[in-house]
């Protein structure tokens, strides 16, 4: 197994936790609406359902983190990083993962089992009327640290492939909002063939021109 598809077994790790934890979105939505059905049209209002909204989105946020990473999708804050060259970038980045994020993920990883062993040696539950066990949602804290700590050994690798080559690896591809968008006009049967091809080149060009103000912005 050579580097690349050291980095994409990463990658791809990252991306079926992100996207299986995902769906947690469509649960946290049909709860709701459930949930505000039952209060304000039959007045008879869950005790249990805040605390479990909570417990699922708290999985949700953590669970997708490390998919972020492998999209290099997480924000930053800077205004110079877009123009420096690839490696150095890589150093920035490389020293910024020794210094912060090796540390930070690995009190995480390490406090995040602590308390879910604790928790789970006093079958610890909610304070309601409807007490949920949390143990389980503490679980999910040492497993997201877990799998955002395998992701960014990946980017420091990505980091040492760029300071060798001065390239950055290419990242495992995903689907991304200019494919959504071919997607539904090429299935769309009102669409003709030369105003489906318009419209796809017209939106492509706003996507790029987008990206061009971005680098130039940073």
């Amino acid at each position: 197994m050579n580097t690349q598809q050291l980095l994409h077994v990463a990658d791809r790790i990252s991306t079926w936790a992100g996207k299986t934890f995902a769906w947690l979105i469509v649960v946290l939505m049909l709860v709701v609406c459930a949930e505000v059905f039952k209060r304000y049209a039959l007045n008879a209002p869950t005790a249990w359902i805040y605390d479990a909204n909570n417990m699922m989105y708290g999985t949700l946020f953590m669970m997708c983190g490390a998919y972020t990473l492998s999209q290099d999708g997480h924000v930053r804050g800077d205004f110079l990083y877009g123009s420096m060259k690839p490696r150095t970038q890589a150093t920035l980045d490389l020293a910024l993962y020794i210094l912060f994020f090796l540390p930070g993920i690995g009190a995480l990883t390490w406090a995040g089992w602590d308390y879910f062993h604790d928790s789970l040696a006093m079958r610890e539950q909610t304070f309601n009327a409807t007490p949920l066990p949390v143990y389980p949602f503490k679980f999910v804290i040492p497993v997201a640290g877990a799998v955002v700590m395998l992701q960014g050994l990946a980017e420091i690798l990505r980091c040492v492939v760029c300071l060798r080559t001065g390239e950055w690896p290419a990242r495992l591809k995903d689907a991304e909002e200019m494919d959504v968008v071919e997607q539904q006009l090429a299935g769309s049967t009102y669409v003709d063939e030369e105003s489906r091809r318009d419209v796809i080149e017209r939106a492509k060009e706003v996507d790029e021109a987008a990206r061009q103000r971005g680098r130039e912005s940073t």
